[in-house]
């Protein structure tokens, strides 16, 4: 059975600013893409122009039914070098939230999502001697344009910048969520207190951060040590949410745990463009699981999958959507859900994988409207999470 929900209930999707505004030139990322001999296959470059275009992105989201946006803001564009804040980019920012407020859209602000300053990355990171103070003060600057933002995100997904962390000291050989070695602890105590430090200069708004669920699940006999794992690689970051205004709940796939550690998904399991294995029902278990361990209001900010067959696309969500509408009919507390992602957009070193509800020209930026983005839309316009196939 379809199930209904409340008129404030978020319907949106979601997009970070290095993958869609192109030329993100003072970042820690622009930086190892561009270096001679690059890990990273491919650059972003233009990306898909949502600087310049995002009045246009507004638009169609706005014109699909939907009514949340979620973007960030990029500390590498708005403090370039130390102590340098540009007011320019500021301003820029500030007209995007206009643009939402003008349109309906309810803005959900990530302060940020993976890049940093290549000048912070420069001085130690997130284990540097003054990571709280730069980022607190880069918050700060940010603050006066946040005035009509219900919800904004500190940190995206502070475990995987942990977790890469871990694998950069440790040379492991993929960034798969199951391959990961445990988080550089000493980071994950820094993105914590970042988070905090953060939530301190953000006063009367609504804040919180955004995981990186992974779903682990034990196969018979190792549940211990899936809890291991877990705690490692994503509980101690939801429990550092439990004083927070929300939590965002992000999830793909699932990882299958062993005595061992992670175990294969069956080789005949369908995947997607990224390698995971298709399974929707990745986002209800993290959403249950999530509730389990705090009671904070919680928000879908991201979900999705990597295909480039719509039908797919569809089907995926509708599953996703099926197992949040199960949670939701349960009483759990959830205010809304932003696909992942707007745009086909830079996937971290490849523009290979396609996300988004939106296809997007290489060339020339025409942005073209998949029917999986009218499907969504619709339901959104309904007001009404599908009920199982």
């Amino acid at each position: 059975m379809p199930v209904p929900v409340s008129s404030s209930f978020l319907w949106g999707a979601a997009t970070s600013p290095h993958q869609v505004e192109g030329n993100n030139t003072a970042s820690d990322l622009w930086a190892i893409e561009n270096m001679a001999g690059s890990p990273l296959p491919e650059r972003s470059g233009d990306a898909c122009d949502s600087y310049h275009r995002w009045r246009e992105d507004l638009d169609i989201l706005r014109d699909l039914g939907l009514n949340a946006y979620r973007f960030g803001i990029e500390w590498a564009r708005v403090e370039p070098a130390p102590g340098h804040v540009s007011r320019a980019a500021l301003d820029h920012y500030r007209r995007m939230i206009e643009g939402c407020l003008e349109r309906g859209v309810t803005p959900v602000v990530t302060l940020h999502h993976f890049t940093s300053p290549a000048w912070f990355r420069h001085g130690g990171g997130w284990t540097g001697p003054d990571a709280i103070r730069q980022f607190t003060g880069y918050v700060r600057a940010v603050r006066p344009i946040l005035d009509g933002v219900p919800w904004v995100c500190t940190i995206n997904e502070p475990n995987m910048l942990a977790m890469v962390a871990a694998r950069l000291h440790s040379g492991a050989p993929n960034l798969v969520a199951g391959a990961l070695p445990p988080p550089d602890q000493r980071v994950a105590e820094a993105l914590i207190a970042a988070h905090h430090a953060a939530r301190g200069e953000l006063d009367a708004v609504a804040s919180g951060w955004t995981i990186a669920n992974q779903t682990f699940q034990a196969v018979p006999g190792a549940q211990e040590h899936a809890e291991q794992w877990a705690w490692a690689r994503e509980d101690q970051f939801i429990d550092a949410a439990r004083d927070d205004d929300f939590i965002g709940v992000q999830a793909y796939t699932r990882v299958v745990i062993g005595p061992d550690g992670p175990v294969p998904a069956d080789p005949a399991a369908r995947r997607t463009q990224i390698g995971w294995e298709f399974y929707p029902g990745a986002l209800e278990a993290a959403v249950r699981h999530t509730a389990s361990r705090i009671s904070v209001p919680i928000l879908v900010t991201e979900n999705g999958i990597a295909t480039a067959d719509d039908d797919e696309r569809r089907e995926y969500t509708h599953q996703a959507l099926a197992g949040l509408g199960r949670a939701v009919a349960d009483g759990l507390d959830v205010r809304g859900y932003l696909h992942w992602s707007l745009l086909d957009n830079y996937e971290w070193g490849s523009w290979a994988h396609t996300f988004g509800l939106v296809a997007v020209d290489r060339q020339t930026f025409r942005r073209t409207v998949k029917p999986s983005a009218r499907w969504y839309g619709e339901l959104a316009r309904a007001g009404v999470l599908p009920g199982a196939c």
